[in-house]
């Protein structure tokens, strides 16, 4: 009796499992053709083909921009079973050399936020590298940050982008510290010119109650004065002066 108890348990599981596999084997293909289906809708993703296996879906074929694979990958992740997405697609699009493409790139990323009320105080780095923009720094917030990845994804010539910007920390702390530092550095006589090109401005970069200044200026004394004028604001733990003379 237990012996025929246990052998209908093992073929129930037995069915269990190839109805489970048949069930899969049908979503797959399912999955696969909603996903070409979206594919060959945007003329952009036409050479983009999929192929899925247990509901991951693994995309691979060519694109122009770093930003038409990352679309890809959004619109396969928006269909029904999809348990995840392989982005294998290859960017080939225009060819840039990589220090045409940096110039081009932070030319771009520097007037962004011109205008806002936090671009004195964001700071972006850009370096390219076989075709892929790297992008560091720190800015006051996540807006600046992810407008910089975009306008990099955009970039003709760019194979992929790498994020290592810091999204600083909310402090209203901080946020006393920016606004006295920048009226402290902008009200002075001598450096209140650079205040003239908001694309260069004197970065003021505040984070947990530290200051960094980052940008170009014309002299070393302006450098000097800058920095004087920045450890002269109460409350700051510390200043460091990183502004370069060009």
């Amino acid at each position: 009796m237990k012996k025929q108890s246990i052998a209908v348990s093992v073929a129930l599981l037995v069915l269990l499992s190839i109805t489970a596999m048949a069930s899969t084997g049908r979503n797959d293909m399912q999955i696969q053709q909603a996903v070409s289906q979206k594919m060959l809708a945007s003329q952009q993703l036409a050479n983009v083909s999929p192929s899925v296996e247990d509901g991951i879906v693994t995309l691979s074929g060519k694109v122009n921009l770093y930003q038409d694979k990352l679309e890809a990958a959004k619109k396969a992740r928006r269909i029904a079973h999809v348990a995840g997405v392989r982005n294998n697609i290859t960017v080939v699009g225009k060819s840039v050399a990589d220090t045409e493409l940096e110039r081009q790139l932070a030319k771009k990323v520097v007037y962004d936020r011109v205008g806002y009320f936090d671009n004195a105080f964001n700071y972006i780095t850009v370096s390219v590298k076989d075709g892929v923009a790297t992008l560091g720094g720190a800015t006051y917030w996540d807006v600046p940050r992810d407008d910089a990845m975009a306008i990099a994804a955009r970039m003709p010539g760019v194979k992929e982008v790498v994020d290592n910007v810091k999204v600083l920390p909310t402090s209203t702390f901080d946020d006393s510290i920016r606004v006295r530092t920048a009226r402290a550095i902008y009200r002075d006589t001598v450096l209140s010119r650079y205040a003239s090109d908001p694309a260069r401005p004197i970065r003021i970069v505040v984070s947990n109650g530290h200051v960094t200044l980052y940008g170009a200026v014309q002299n070393e004394m302006d450098k000097t004065l800058a920095g004087m004028r920045a450890n002269g604001v109460p409350g700051a733990f510390s200043v460091e002066n990183k502004l370069v003379v060009d």
